[in-house]
Protein backbone atom coordinates (compact mmCIF):
# COMPACT_ATOMS: atom_id res chain seq x y z
CA UNK A 1 0.00 0.00 0.00
CA UNK A 2 1.57 3.35 -1.02
CA UNK A 3 1.59 6.47 0.60
CA UNK A 4 -1.08 9.19 -0.26
CA UNK A 5 0.24 12.92 -1.45
CA UNK A 6 -1.78 15.22 -3.16
CA UNK A 7 -4.77 13.27 -3.61
CA UNK A 8 -2.65 10.51 -5.22
CA UNK A 9 -0.95 6.87 -4.08
CA UNK A 10 2.94 8.05 -4.13
CA UNK A 11 5.25 5.45 -3.20
CA UNK A 12 8.28 7.02 -1.75
CA UNK A 13 11.23 7.69 -4.56
CA UNK A 14 13.87 4.87 -4.58
CA UNK A 15 11.21 3.02 -2.26
CA UNK A 16 12.36 0.68 0.50
CA UNK A 17 9.70 -0.53 2.14
CA UNK A 18 8.22 -1.40 5.61
CA UNK A 19 6.34 -4.64 6.41
CA UNK A 20 3.48 -4.57 7.81
CA UNK A 21 2.67 -7.80 9.80
CA UNK A 22 0.28 -10.02 12.03
CA UNK A 23 1.62 -9.82 15.66
CA UNK A 24 -0.54 -13.13 15.93
CA UNK A 25 0.70 -15.00 13.23
CA UNK A 26 4.17 -13.45 11.70
CA UNK A 27 2.76 -13.20 8.70
CA UNK A 28 3.20 -10.32 6.25
CA UNK A 29 -0.02 -8.40 5.55
CA UNK A 30 1.21 -5.96 2.86
CA UNK A 31 4.01 -3.36 2.99
CA UNK A 32 4.24 0.56 3.20
CA UNK A 33 6.98 3.02 1.59
CA UNK A 34 9.95 3.92 4.06
CA UNK A 35 9.20 7.70 4.08
CA UNK A 36 12.19 9.90 3.86
CA UNK A 37 11.76 14.07 4.57
CA UNK A 38 11.41 14.37 0.61
CA UNK A 39 8.09 12.77 1.14
CA UNK A 40 7.35 14.99 4.27
CA UNK A 41 8.75 18.25 2.43
CA UNK A 42 5.94 17.23 -1.15
CA UNK A 43 3.58 16.25 1.59
CA UNK A 44 3.80 19.64 3.36
CA UNK A 45 4.08 21.23 0.24
CA UNK A 46 0.38 19.69 -1.27
CA UNK A 47 -0.79 20.56 1.63
CA UNK A 48 0.26 24.39 1.94
CA UNK A 49 -1.05 24.49 -1.32
CA UNK A 50 -4.58 23.27 -0.80
CA UNK A 51 -4.42 25.16 2.40
CA UNK A 52 -6.42 28.24 1.07
CA UNK A 53 -9.24 27.09 -0.65
CA UNK A 54 -10.05 24.67 1.94
CA UNK A 55 -9.78 27.43 4.55
CA UNK A 56 -12.01 29.56 2.58
CA UNK A 57 -14.86 26.90 2.53
CA UNK A 58 -17.66 27.54 4.85
CA UNK A 59 -17.06 25.44 8.01
CA UNK A 60 -20.87 23.83 7.47
CA UNK A 61 -19.48 22.57 4.23
CA UNK A 62 -16.24 21.06 5.73
CA UNK A 63 -18.87 19.26 7.90
CA UNK A 64 -21.20 17.81 4.96
CA UNK A 65 -17.63 16.42 3.94
CA UNK A 66 -16.68 14.62 7.54
CA UNK A 67 -20.58 13.41 7.46
CA UNK A 68 -20.31 11.83 4.18
CA UNK A 69 -16.58 9.98 4.94
CA UNK A 70 -18.28 9.20 8.29
CA UNK A 71 -21.16 7.23 6.06
CA UNK A 72 -18.33 5.71 4.40
CA UNK A 73 -16.51 4.45 6.96
CA UNK A 74 -19.58 3.11 8.51
CA UNK A 75 -20.54 1.22 5.17
CA UNK A 76 -17.21 -0.35 4.89
CA UNK A 77 -16.86 -0.63 8.69
CA UNK A 78 -16.41 -4.71 8.00
CA UNK A 79 -13.52 -5.00 5.94
CA UNK A 80 -11.98 -1.73 7.88
CA UNK A 81 -12.08 -3.90 11.23
CA UNK A 82 -10.64 -6.77 9.88
CA UNK A 83 -7.25 -5.00 8.26
CA UNK A 84 -7.27 -3.40 11.69
CA UNK A 85 -7.10 -6.87 13.05
CA UNK A 86 -4.93 -8.03 10.58
CA UNK A 87 -2.31 -4.79 11.64
CA UNK A 88 -2.86 -4.47 15.21
CA UNK A 89 -3.61 -7.54 17.00
CA UNK A 90 -6.62 -6.70 18.83
CA UNK A 91 -10.21 -8.91 18.93
CA UNK A 92 -12.13 -8.47 15.46
CA UNK A 93 -15.03 -7.42 17.86
CA UNK A 94 -12.79 -4.62 19.42
CA UNK A 95 -11.59 -3.29 16.02
CA UNK A 96 -15.33 -3.20 14.87
CA UNK A 97 -15.99 -0.89 18.10
CA UNK A 98 -13.30 1.18 17.32
CA UNK A 99 -13.92 1.93 13.35
CA UNK A 100 -17.50 2.95 14.31
CA UNK A 101 -15.97 4.97 16.84
CA UNK A 102 -14.46 7.22 14.37
CA UNK A 103 -16.94 7.42 12.47
CA UNK A 104 -18.78 8.74 15.43
CA UNK A 105 -16.09 11.13 15.95
CA UNK A 106 -16.36 12.45 12.27
CA UNK A 107 -20.14 12.60 13.06
CA UNK A 108 -19.99 15.00 16.01
CA UNK A 109 -17.66 16.91 14.30
CA UNK A 110 -20.37 17.54 11.35
CA UNK A 111 -23.08 17.90 13.82
CA UNK A 112 -21.08 21.13 15.49
CA UNK A 113 -20.34 22.60 11.92
CA UNK A 114 -21.94 26.23 12.27
CA UNK A 115 -19.68 28.97 11.99
CA UNK A 116 -16.46 29.43 14.21
CA UNK A 117 -17.58 31.75 17.54
CA UNK A 118 -16.86 34.98 18.19
CA UNK A 119 -16.71 37.74 20.06
CA UNK A 120 -17.37 41.35 19.86
CA UNK A 121 -15.76 44.08 22.89
CA UNK A 122 -17.42 47.35 22.82
CA UNK A 123 -14.56 49.24 24.58
CA UNK A 124 -17.16 52.58 24.59
CA UNK A 125 -15.28 56.10 22.94
CA UNK A 126 -12.24 53.88 22.11
CA UNK A 127 -14.42 51.59 19.30
CA UNK A 128 -15.13 48.15 19.22
CA UNK A 129 -13.79 45.05 18.44
CA UNK A 130 -14.20 41.99 16.06
CA UNK A 131 -12.74 38.50 17.34
CA UNK A 132 -13.04 35.90 15.27
CA UNK A 133 -10.98 32.19 14.93
CA UNK A 134 -9.32 31.44 12.20
CA UNK A 135 -7.28 28.37 11.30
CA UNK A 136 -3.90 27.61 11.85
CA UNK A 137 -2.98 26.66 8.25
CA UNK A 138 -0.52 22.79 7.80
CA UNK A 139 -0.60 20.83 10.85
CA UNK A 140 0.88 17.53 11.73
CA UNK A 141 -0.59 14.21 13.38
CA UNK A 142 1.76 11.77 14.54
CA UNK A 143 -0.42 8.53 15.25
CA UNK A 144 0.35 5.17 17.68
CA UNK A 145 -0.24 2.13 17.09
CA UNK A 146 -3.02 1.39 19.57
CA UNK A 147 -6.29 3.11 18.77
CA UNK A 148 -4.64 3.82 15.62
CA UNK A 149 -8.58 4.41 13.61
CA UNK A 150 -9.86 6.00 17.08
CA UNK A 151 -6.78 8.56 17.50
CA UNK A 152 -6.97 9.71 13.51
CA UNK A 153 -10.67 10.10 14.25
CA UNK A 154 -9.70 12.46 17.48
CA UNK A 155 -7.18 14.30 15.33
CA UNK A 156 -8.26 14.37 11.63
CA UNK A 157 -12.04 15.51 12.87
CA UNK A 158 -10.88 19.10 14.23
CA UNK A 159 -8.40 19.67 12.22
CA UNK A 160 -10.19 19.58 9.27
CA UNK A 161 -13.22 21.00 9.98
CA UNK A 162 -11.10 24.12 11.45
CA UNK A 163 -10.26 25.01 8.00
CA UNK A 164 -6.62 23.57 8.23
CA UNK A 165 -4.88 21.35 6.04
CA UNK A 166 -3.34 17.97 7.52
CA UNK A 167 -0.19 15.73 7.07
CA UNK A 168 -0.50 12.96 8.92
CA UNK A 169 1.79 9.85 10.40
CA UNK A 170 0.40 6.75 10.88
CA UNK A 171 2.71 4.27 13.39
CA UNK A 172 4.70 2.08 11.20
CA UNK A 173 2.84 -1.02 12.69
CA UNK A 174 -0.25 -0.05 11.86
CA UNK A 175 -0.49 2.17 9.05
CA UNK A 176 -3.14 0.58 7.21
CA UNK A 177 -6.34 0.94 8.37
CA UNK A 178 -5.12 5.24 8.18
CA UNK A 179 -4.48 4.85 4.56
CA UNK A 180 -7.78 3.14 3.61
CA UNK A 181 -9.93 5.53 5.89
CA UNK A 182 -7.98 8.34 4.51
CA UNK A 183 -8.64 7.40 0.54
CA UNK A 184 -12.70 7.58 2.29
CA UNK A 185 -12.58 11.00 2.77
CA UNK A 186 -11.02 11.97 -0.43
CA UNK A 187 -13.80 9.21 -1.82
CA UNK A 188 -16.29 11.81 -0.04
CA UNK A 189 -14.57 14.93 -1.88
CA UNK A 190 -11.96 16.04 -0.08
CA UNK A 191 -9.94 18.44 -1.87
CA UNK A 192 -6.45 17.21 -2.98
CA UNK A 193 -3.70 17.49 -0.85
CA UNK A 194 -6.04 18.49 2.22
CA UNK A 195 -4.81 15.49 3.75
CA UNK A 196 -1.79 13.56 3.19
CA UNK A 197 -0.02 10.58 4.07
CA UNK A 198 3.55 9.39 5.08
CA UNK A 199 4.82 6.63 6.26
CA UNK A 200 7.63 5.55 7.75
CA UNK A 201 10.08 5.51 10.73
CA UNK A 202 9.21 8.18 13.70
CA UNK A 203 12.91 8.75 13.07
CA UNK A 204 12.66 9.88 9.66
CA UNK A 205 9.16 10.74 8.93
CA UNK A 206 8.39 12.18 12.57
CA UNK A 207 11.02 13.75 12.87
CA UNK A 208 11.19 15.47 9.83
CA UNK A 209 6.97 16.59 10.39
CA UNK A 210 7.96 18.02 13.76
CA UNK A 211 11.17 20.20 12.03
CA UNK A 212 9.38 21.35 9.11
CA UNK A 213 8.55 25.31 9.18
CA UNK A 214 5.61 25.41 7.36
CA UNK A 215 3.69 22.78 9.82
CA UNK A 216 2.06 25.43 12.65
CA UNK A 217 0.80 22.61 15.15
CA UNK A 218 1.81 18.95 16.01
CA UNK A 219 -0.69 16.83 17.95
CA UNK A 220 1.18 13.56 18.85
CA UNK A 221 -0.12 10.80 20.94
CA UNK A 222 3.01 8.53 22.29
CA UNK A 223 5.00 8.35 24.79
CA UNK A 224 6.87 10.64 27.34
CA UNK A 225 10.81 10.38 25.78
CA UNK A 226 9.30 11.31 22.24
CA UNK A 227 6.53 13.75 23.69
CA UNK A 228 9.57 16.15 25.50
CA UNK A 229 11.67 15.51 22.12
CA UNK A 230 8.72 16.94 19.92
CA UNK A 231 8.39 19.87 22.48
CA UNK A 232 12.05 20.97 22.43
CA UNK A 233 12.27 20.88 18.79
CA UNK A 234 9.23 22.27 17.91
CA UNK A 235 9.87 25.24 20.10
CA UNK A 236 12.31 26.50 17.18
CA UNK A 237 9.24 27.62 14.96
CA UNK A 238 7.04 28.32 17.74
CA UNK A 239 4.69 25.65 16.78
CA UNK A 240 1.49 24.65 18.83
CA UNK A 241 1.35 21.39 20.44
CA UNK A 242 -1.15 19.08 21.63
CA UNK A 243 0.69 15.83 23.49
CA UNK A 244 -0.75 13.15 24.83
CA UNK A 245 1.84 11.35 26.31
CA UNK A 246 0.33 8.44 28.19
CA UNK A 247 -0.83 7.82 31.60
CA UNK A 248 -0.85 5.38 34.89
CA UNK A 249 -4.50 5.08 35.74
CA UNK A 250 -5.57 4.51 39.33
CA UNK A 251 -8.33 2.84 39.62
CA UNK A 252 -9.95 2.74 43.48
CA UNK A 253 -12.73 0.63 44.68
CA UNK A 254 -14.03 1.50 47.97
CA UNK A 255 -16.19 -0.66 50.48
CA UNK A 256 -19.53 0.28 49.73
CA UNK A 257 -19.02 -0.51 45.57
CA UNK A 258 -21.15 -2.36 43.70
CA UNK A 259 -18.33 -5.54 43.41
CA UNK A 260 -19.26 -7.41 40.80
CA UNK A 261 -19.87 -4.58 38.47
CA UNK A 262 -16.25 -2.76 39.60
CA UNK A 263 -14.81 -6.39 39.32
CA UNK A 264 -16.52 -6.24 35.36
CA UNK A 265 -14.69 -2.55 34.88
CA UNK A 266 -11.31 -3.78 36.15
CA UNK A 267 -11.52 -6.62 34.15
CA UNK A 268 -12.35 -4.70 30.78
CA UNK A 269 -10.64 -1.60 32.02
CA UNK A 270 -7.46 -3.40 32.55
CA UNK A 271 -7.35 -6.07 29.75
CA UNK A 272 -9.37 -4.46 26.76
CA UNK A 273 -6.54 -4.16 24.07
CA UNK A 274 -4.34 -6.54 26.23
CA UNK A 275 -3.75 -3.57 28.17
CA UNK A 276 -2.47 -1.31 25.85
CA UNK A 277 -4.63 1.78 26.34
CA UNK A 278 -3.52 5.22 27.88
CA UNK A 279 -6.15 5.12 29.63
CA UNK A 280 -6.66 1.61 30.66
CA UNK A 281 -6.45 0.75 34.40
CA UNK A 282 -3.16 0.70 35.46
CA UNK A 283 -2.80 0.23 39.03
CA UNK A 284 -5.88 -0.95 41.45
CA UNK A 285 -6.52 0.11 44.87
CA UNK A 286 -8.89 -2.01 46.94
CA UNK A 287 -10.36 -0.81 50.44
CA UNK A 288 -9.24 -3.75 52.75
CA UNK A 289 -12.79 -4.72 53.68
CA UNK A 290 -13.90 -5.55 50.40
CA UNK A 291 -10.63 -6.81 48.77
CA UNK A 292 -10.47 -10.68 49.52
CA UNK A 293 -13.81 -11.02 47.78
CA UNK A 294 -12.60 -8.70 45.17
CA UNK A 295 -9.53 -10.66 44.31
CA UNK A 296 -11.52 -13.74 44.39
CA UNK A 297 -13.93 -12.60 41.83
CA UNK A 298 -11.32 -10.95 39.52
CA UNK A 299 -8.66 -14.06 39.53
CA UNK A 300 -11.57 -16.21 38.16
CA UNK A 301 -12.55 -13.75 35.72
CA UNK A 302 -9.07 -13.10 34.38
CA UNK A 303 -7.92 -17.15 34.04
CA UNK A 304 -11.28 -17.20 32.09
CA UNK A 305 -10.02 -15.01 29.67
CA UNK A 306 -10.05 -16.74 26.24
CA UNK A 307 -6.76 -15.29 24.69
CA UNK A 308 -6.35 -15.98 20.46
CA UNK A 309 -5.93 -14.50 17.20
CA UNK A 310 -8.06 -11.81 17.33
CA UNK A 311 -9.69 -13.29 13.95
CA UNK A 312 -11.08 -16.03 15.55
CA UNK A 313 -14.36 -16.29 16.83
CA UNK A 314 -14.84 -15.97 20.67
CA UNK A 315 -11.13 -14.38 21.34
CA UNK A 316 -11.34 -12.28 23.54
CA UNK A 317 -7.46 -11.04 24.20
CA UNK A 318 -5.46 -10.64 21.47
CA UNK A 319 -1.21 -10.27 21.29
CA UNK A 320 0.67 -7.57 22.00
CA UNK A 321 0.97 -5.42 18.80
CA UNK A 322 5.33 -6.09 18.86
CA UNK A 323 8.24 -7.79 19.70
CA UNK A 324 9.78 -4.57 21.86
CA UNK A 325 6.07 -4.45 23.41
CA UNK A 326 6.45 -8.33 24.49
CA UNK A 327 10.07 -7.90 25.83
CA UNK A 328 9.05 -4.82 27.80
CA UNK A 329 6.11 -6.78 29.34
CA UNK A 330 8.18 -9.56 30.43
CA UNK A 331 10.83 -7.61 31.71
CA UNK A 332 8.63 -5.64 33.95
CA UNK A 333 7.17 -8.98 35.18
CA UNK A 334 10.33 -10.81 35.62
CA UNK A 335 12.29 -7.76 37.33
CA UNK A 336 9.11 -7.23 40.35
CA UNK A 337 9.43 -11.07 41.05
CA UNK A 338 13.30 -10.35 41.11
CA UNK A 339 12.76 -7.46 43.46
CA UNK A 340 9.55 -8.91 45.15
CA UNK A 341 7.32 -6.74 44.23
CA UNK A 342 3.94 -8.25 45.20
CA UNK A 343 2.76 -11.36 44.70
CA UNK A 344 1.73 -13.32 41.10
CA UNK A 345 -1.76 -14.78 41.09
CA UNK A 346 -2.50 -15.47 37.60
CA UNK A 347 -0.16 -15.27 34.56
CA UNK A 348 3.16 -14.20 34.44
CA UNK A 349 4.21 -15.30 31.10
CA UNK A 350 4.37 -15.27 27.54
CA UNK A 351 1.36 -18.25 26.17
CA UNK A 352 2.73 -21.19 24.99
CA UNK A 353 1.30 -23.77 22.17
CA UNK A 354 1.79 -24.42 19.03
CA UNK A 355 -0.66 -21.78 18.00
CA UNK A 356 0.97 -18.96 19.67
CA UNK A 357 4.30 -19.59 18.81
CA UNK A 358 4.79 -16.98 16.46
CA UNK A 359 2.64 -14.14 17.70
CA UNK A 360 3.22 -12.65 20.68
CA UNK A 361 1.02 -13.21 23.00
CA UNK A 362 1.01 -13.09 27.02
CA UNK A 363 -0.87 -14.42 29.52
CA UNK A 364 -3.41 -11.52 31.51
CA UNK A 365 -1.18 -11.07 34.86
CA UNK A 366 -2.20 -10.00 38.62
CA UNK A 367 0.48 -9.16 41.01
CA UNK A 368 -1.23 -8.77 44.95
CA UNK A 369 0.33 -7.38 47.62
CA UNK A 370 2.21 -5.06 45.62
CA UNK A 371 4.17 -2.48 48.15
CA UNK A 372 3.76 1.28 47.71
CA UNK A 373 7.14 2.20 46.42
CA UNK A 374 6.96 -0.46 43.80
CA UNK A 375 7.55 0.08 39.93
CA UNK A 376 4.90 -1.36 39.10
CA UNK A 377 3.01 1.26 40.38
CA UNK A 378 4.80 4.11 39.48
CA UNK A 379 5.54 3.02 35.85
CA UNK A 380 3.04 2.81 32.62
CA UNK A 381 3.09 -0.79 32.19
CA UNK A 382 1.36 -0.70 28.30
CA UNK A 383 0.19 -3.99 28.18
CA UNK A 384 -1.98 -7.04 30.25
CA UNK A 385 -0.51 -6.64 34.05
CA UNK A 386 -2.01 -5.07 36.82
CA UNK A 387 -0.68 -4.76 40.40
CA UNK A 388 -2.87 -4.30 43.32
CA UNK A 389 -3.03 -2.79 46.71
CA UNK A 390 -4.80 -2.81 49.30
CA UNK A 391 -5.51 0.40 51.35
CA UNK A 392 -7.63 1.26 54.52
CA UNK A 393 -9.35 4.41 54.14
CA UNK A 394 -9.82 7.02 51.09
CA UNK A 395 -7.42 9.32 52.11
CA UNK A 396 -4.37 6.30 51.89
CA UNK A 397 -6.23 5.82 48.27
CA UNK A 398 -5.75 9.27 47.30
CA UNK A 399 -2.42 9.62 48.54
CA UNK A 400 -1.25 6.65 46.61
CA UNK A 401 -3.20 7.39 43.52
CA UNK A 402 -1.09 10.44 43.10
CA UNK A 403 2.23 9.07 43.55
CA UNK A 404 2.59 8.71 39.78
CA UNK A 405 4.40 11.08 37.27
CA UNK A 406 1.23 10.21 35.02
CA UNK A 407 -2.32 12.50 35.09
CA UNK A 408 -4.11 11.16 32.47
CA UNK A 409 -7.40 9.22 34.17
CA UNK A 410 -8.83 7.94 36.99
CA UNK A 411 -11.41 6.17 38.67
CA UNK A 412 -13.82 5.56 41.89
CA UNK A 413 -16.26 2.92 42.89
CA UNK A 414 -18.58 4.50 45.28
CA UNK A 415 -21.95 4.92 46.24
CA UNK A 416 -21.25 7.87 48.53
CA UNK A 417 -21.43 11.10 46.65
CA UNK A 418 -18.76 12.91 49.61
CA UNK A 419 -16.36 10.09 48.37
CA UNK A 420 -16.64 11.21 44.72
CA UNK A 421 -16.21 14.81 46.08
CA UNK A 422 -12.88 13.90 47.58
CA UNK A 423 -11.71 11.83 44.57
CA UNK A 424 -12.32 14.44 42.05
CA UNK A 425 -10.92 17.50 44.05
CA UNK A 426 -7.93 15.79 45.03
CA UNK A 427 -7.04 13.16 42.64
CA UNK A 428 -4.50 14.60 39.66
CA UNK A 429 -5.97 13.34 36.71
CA UNK A 430 -7.58 15.41 33.47
CA UNK A 431 -10.56 12.74 33.75
CA UNK A 432 -12.11 11.18 36.83
CA UNK A 433 -14.65 8.16 35.92
CA UNK A 434 -17.11 7.43 38.68
CA UNK A 435 -18.46 3.75 38.43
CA UNK A 436 -17.06 3.51 35.20
CA UNK A 437 -13.23 3.45 33.31
CA UNK A 438 -12.08 3.92 29.53
CA UNK A 439 -15.55 5.59 28.04
CA UNK A 440 -14.21 8.87 26.23
CA UNK A 441 -17.40 10.00 23.72
CA UNK A 442 -15.76 12.78 21.45
CA UNK A 443 -17.92 15.33 23.29
CA UNK A 444 -15.76 14.78 26.08
CA UNK A 445 -12.48 16.90 26.51
CA UNK A 446 -9.86 14.81 26.95
CA UNK A 447 -6.02 14.95 28.19
CA UNK A 448 -4.00 14.91 31.30
CA UNK A 449 -1.86 16.87 33.74
CA UNK A 450 1.94 16.17 34.69
CA UNK A 451 3.80 13.53 32.56
CA UNK A 452 0.77 12.79 31.07
CA UNK A 453 0.81 15.94 28.08
CA UNK A 454 -0.17 19.03 27.18
CA UNK A 455 -3.91 20.34 25.53
CA UNK A 456 -6.99 17.96 25.06
CA UNK A 457 -8.12 16.44 22.34
CA UNK A 458 -12.37 15.91 21.76
CA UNK A 459 -14.80 18.42 21.98
CA UNK A 460 -15.17 22.09 21.15
CA UNK A 461 -11.47 22.10 23.12
CA UNK A 462 -10.01 20.52 20.21
CA UNK A 463 -11.91 22.21 17.79
CA UNK A 464 -10.39 25.77 19.10
CA UNK A 465 -6.52 24.08 19.73
CA UNK A 466 -7.00 23.98 15.71
CA UNK A 467 -7.92 27.97 15.18
CA UNK A 468 -6.01 31.23 16.75
CA UNK A 469 -7.82 34.12 17.16
CA UNK A 470 -7.69 37.27 15.00
CA UNK A 471 -9.20 40.92 16.13
CA UNK A 472 -10.82 43.82 14.32
CA UNK A 473 -10.02 46.89 15.75
CA UNK A 474 -12.60 49.51 14.46
CA UNK A 475 -11.86 52.94 15.82
CA UNK A 476 -14.67 54.90 15.04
Amino acid sequence: MEMLINGKAAPAANATWIDVKNPATGESVDRVPRGSRDDVDAAVEAADAAFGAWSEKTMRDRGLLLARAAEMVRRDHKQLAELLTREQGKPLHESIDEVRGCANILEYYASIAGQPAGETVNLGKAGDCLVTRVPLGVCGAIIPWNMPVLIMGWKVGPALLAGNSLVLKPASTTPLTNLKIAGLLQEAGLPAGVLNVVTGTGEMVGEALVRHAKIKKISFTGNCATGHRIRALAGDHLKALTLELGGSDPMIVMADADIPRAVEGALRGRFYNAGQICTAVKRLYLHEKIAGEFMHLLTTRVESIKIGNGLLAGTEMGPLNNAAQMDRISNVVQEATNRAEGKILTGGSPVTGKEYENGFFYRPTLIADVPPDAAVLRDEIFGPVLPVMTVPDLGTAIREANRSQYGLGASVWTRDLPTVKEVFQNVHAGIIWVNRHLTVPPEVPFGGTNESGIGRENGFHALDSYTQTKTLFLGW
